[in-house]
């Protein structure tokens, strides 16, 4: 067996790869790269699970970062389980081979309750007062101890939010090379996010100064991981998962649903809440896509005319063609819509401002019904941002109840997203392989880097 590090950039692609990761190309030159076809939906928890499994969306059954829970009536997001992906697992995998085939798994999702050997991934301590306190959850839990010593605790509040920075990535490359050292696993996956929040800012512009710093400093922090583990004798696998693209149209398309007189709300202390049980239709929105659940069959088609309408929507899958998209899934609305490429969905419900839920202004992943870019901002209607943000936390510190409320309502700052597939594959997810073998197959799809990884490792 062979030890490998699958290292996970998240929006690197063949033309940032070219033009400004010098450190990242030199592994590209000497060993060997391509485009990479990712999935539909192209985003976090979807084409990780189909990394992991080596299957599509309709097989492992995570349709997107979240979706409507049928079950219980609820949107939930972000959730950690390992037991929400169906198939088999790399690591289950690589150990039915070889019994002696081990795996770490450095914050790629769906990190619990998983059956690799090594495993770390945020989780905040929430307390009853309402306080979230940054921390992580490992296997073994004994690594939580070992990291936080020498790491410091896990940099929650810049792993996301308008508070985001290269710290939570660098914490999380530092915490891998530990890993790598001392554990020293036969598969080691890790995961570096920080590109993708200036991209989805700003947009994909390298011109932008805060774009091109976080080029710079993720191409310093993976070009470090990647040479200790071609020191350590590791062969290395680079790989990415879409490529953001710029889009200046939100569509909100729960507000069209609303004026339809589909989607209901019910209202809480003078807010509005998305009721999903008494809607008739609602979306589910992440990103560029948007699960759709109807309640009736008969008001399928009046829900995609509505839908297919909206400016910025350019394809509304229905039971019939949610199969050309690998999106057959019990989990997946009854319809599915794809925004053009300018474009992304709004999980915005209501409205007046006024009546928008206290958590819409905060940075709360999981009680939003849907995903929230806006969330990488703080109000620009603050006028002195960090003292408002100094204010709130210390009366946070003093035993006061505060809400952490600096999130802006306004779509329009956002710069970039994803979802969809790319135009141009320059510009979509990319497969970097330090030996030119790995990749000099054709086409490598999404769906293969669960076979191509087990062939680094095994031959």
């Amino acid at each position: 067996m062979r030890s490998v590090l699958a290292l996970i950039v998240v929006g690197l692609t063949p033309r940032i790869l070219r033009e400004h990761m010098p450190r990242l190309a030199v592994v590209a030159r000497h060993g060997g790269m391509k485009p990479l076809e990712t999935i539909t939906p192209a985003v976090t928890c979807s084409v990780q699970a189909s990394f992991m499994t080596g299957t599509s969306p309709r097989d492992h059954g995570v349709v997107g970062n979240g979706w409507l829970f049928r079950d219980l009536m609820e949107v939930m997001f972000w959730r950690q389980s390992n037991h929400l992906v169906a198939g088999e697992k790399i690591w289950d995998a690589g150990k039915k081979r070889d019994p002696a085939f081990t795996s770490a798994n450095m914050f790629w999702w769906y990190n619990m309750a998983a059956s690799h050997d090594i495993g770390a991934t945020p989780r905040p301590i929430y307390k009853a007062d309402g306080r979230k306190i940054p921390d992580c959850y490992t296997t073994p839990p004994s690594l939580r101890d070992k990291l936080t010593e020498r790491l410091g605790r896990f940099p929650l509040f810049q792993f996301w939010g308008p508070g985001t920075s290269i710290e939570s990535t660098r914490w999380i490359a530092e915490a891998t090379k530990i890993v790598m050292q001392e554990f020293n696993a036969t598969l080691t996956l890790a995961y570096l996010p920080h590109l993708d929040y200036d991209l989805q800012r700003h947009g994909p512009d390298p011109a932008h100064p805060a774009v091109r710093r976080s080029l710079e400093d993720v191409d310093a922090i993976a070009g470090e991981i990647v040479e200790t583990a071609l020191a350590g004798g590791r062969d290395v696998v680079i790989l990415s998962e879409y490529g953001v693209t710029r889009v200046d149209r939100p569509v909100h398309i729960n507000r069209a649903l609303r004026a339809a007189g589909l989607l209901s709300v019910r209202a809480e202390d003078g807010a509005e809440l998305l009721d999903p049980i008494a809607s008739k239709a609602f979306a589910v929105a992440d990103h560029q896509i948007a699960h759709v659940y109807v309640s009736e069959p008969r008001l399928t088609p009046e829900v995609r005319a509505i839908v297919r309408a909206l400016p910025g929507v350019e394809h509304v899958y229905d039971d019939a063609d949610k199969r050309l998209i690998a999106l057959d899934h019990p989990r997946s609305g009854e319809l599915v819509a794809m925004a053009d490429s300018r474009s992304w969905f709004t999980y915005y419900y209501w409205t007046e401002d006024a009546k928008a839920p206290d958590f819409a202004r905060l940075v709360e992943i999981h009680r939003k019904p849907g995903f929230d870019p806006v969330e990488l901002f703080i109000d620009p209607a603050i006028r002195f941002p960090k003292l408002a943000v100094a204010r709130r936390l210390a009366q946070r510190t003093l035993g006061f109840r505060t809400l952490m409320d600096v999130i802006p309502l306004d779509a329009m700052l956002v710069g970039g997203s994803h979802g969809r597939l790319v135009e141009n594959a320059d510009d979509g997810p990319i497969i970097v392989a330090s030996r030119a073998a790995l990749v000099d197959q054709g086409v490598i799809a999404a769906t293969d880097v669960k076979s191509l990884l087990l062939h680094a490792v095994f031959g």
